[in-house]
């Protein structure tokens, strides 16, 4: 009895499928992994640029202009608003997500403090 041999069958026929399939794969995991860390970053300044206004306003509100200055800053702050109305300051600071997928998006942070200089005042 003489062995048939199919071709185009058995497990010679898969080979390089490995290849293809990782090919294919890897720029989607490439990706999802690039804008899942654009979006950590982009909420990792959002949260500094909050902060910073929150500390920039208590700063204004007692009359410390170089430590709002510095903690907007360190947020790296490219648009600022200081208001003072009703005695209260408030702040308001913007920027850029940055570079990446999310680089459209502008961050803002606001926030308000009273203004002890007009508290004092009274």
């Amino acid at each position: 009895m003489r062995a048939v041999h199919r071709v185009g069958c058995g497990p010679g026929r898969d080979r390089g499928s490995v290849t293809v399939e990782f090919a294919l794969a890897l720029p989607v995991v490439a990706v999802v992994l690039t804008v899942g860390i654009a979006g950590v970053l982009a909420v990792d300044g959002q949260g500094r640029l909050q902060t910073a206004a929150a500390v920039a306003a208590r700063a204004t509100a007692r009359g410390d202009e170089p430590a709002a200055r510095q903690a907007l800053d360190q947020a790296d702050a490219e648009s600022v608003r200081v208001e003072h109305a009703a005695g209260l300051v408030c702040v308001h600071a913007g920027r850029p997500a940055g570079t990446g997928p999310f680089s459209g998006i502008v961050l803002q942070g606001d926030s308000c403090a009273t203004d002890e200089a007009d508290a004092a005042g009274r």
